[in-house]
Order: C-alpha cells, then sequence, then structure tokens
C-alpha cells in the first residue's frame, strides 16, 4: 500500500506545481500589461505630449492671425466723398494671444474705425500713405493688446472708391 500513497502524494505535488505555473503565467499577464499601458501614458499622452504638439505647432512657423471684418468708412478727396473698404488682419505672437485679441474685436475694430474715419484721400493714395495707416492701425492695436504680442498688420482688402 505505500507505493499508492506514494502516487498520490506525487499526484497532489504535480497539482501544486500546475497551480503555481498558473499562477505565475496569470501574474506576469497582469504585469506585462500593466506596463504596456504604463508606458503608453508615459511617452505618447500626459501633459507632456500635450507641450510637445503645442511646440511642433510653434515650430512649425505658421502664424497666428485674427481676421477682422471689413472696414467700409467715407473719406474726402477735397471734392467728394469716397468710400474706402479695407480688411485689416493681424498678426499676433501665438494662440492664446490670438483668442484674446479675438475677444476685444470690439474695441480693437472701434479704435481702427475712428483711425480711419479721419482719413483723407491724400492720407492714402500712395504706397506711403498705406504704410503710414498700417503703422497706426499697429499702434492703436497694440494699445489695446498687451505691448509686445502684435507682430504685424496686413490688408488683404484695400479699395477706394
Amino acid at each position: 500500500m505505500a507505493p499508492k500513497d506514494d502516487q498520490v502524494a506525487d499526484g497532489a505535488q504535480e497539482k501544486g506545481k500546475g497551480k503555481m505555473k498558473l499562477i505565475i503565467i496569470i501574474l506576469s499577464a497582469i504585469i506585462l500589461v500593466a506596463g504596456g499601458v504604463g508606458g503608453y501614458f508615459f511617452f505618447a499622452g500626459g501633459k507632456k505630449g500635450k507641450a510637445e504638439a503645442e511646440a511642433k505647432t510653434e515650430s512649425t512657423g505658421l502664424p497666428s492671425i485674427v481676421q477682422l471684418e471689413p472696414f467700409i468708412v467715407n473719406i474726402y478727396d477735397g471734392q467728394d466723398l469716397r468710400y474706402l473698404r479695407v480688411r485689416v488682419e493681424l498678426e499676433v505672437a501665438n494662440e492664446e494671444m490670438k483668442a484674446e485679441a479675438e475677444a476685444r474685436k470690439a474695441p480693437l475694430r472701434d479704435a481702427i474705425l475712428v483711425l480711419l474715419t479721419t482719413k483723407t484721400m491724400l492720407d492714402i493714395r500712395d504706397q506711403q500713405g498705406k504704410n503710414q495707416l498700417r503703422q497706426e492701425i499697429f499702434t492703436v492695436s497694440n494699445n489695446i493688446l498687451p505691448p509686445g504680442k502684435l507682430k504685424r498688420v496686413y490688408f488683404t482688402d484695400f479699395v477706394v472708391q
């Protein structure tokens, strides 16, 4: 009878080893999955990923442009009233500044509109006059926006009729 007892004991040991192997395999799989998920969030997500994405957009060199609705004002040419239609776009330092400029569109439009209504045909007839107007728009816009955040002023439409 002793041999049967040895066989039963050996069978119990093998079952114990089988359970232990199964537990080790399951724990290894859990650790592997957890490591994969942790690695994904470490390398691909989180704040660092957002900062890298922002750095990539800044490094592409694409300007942040604020488009203003067209301005239509009357100007005097010495004999008749004419009208000036001008579309102004402002290049700002970054996307955050663009959002701030978008929020301040009403004061920006007001200041530019007041400036445009003071002009005559003689003031804007040549390239020098247009450049002077561009500089004046830059100055009044810079008074509304934080200093140094406005880069350039563009005329994308300029019609006198």
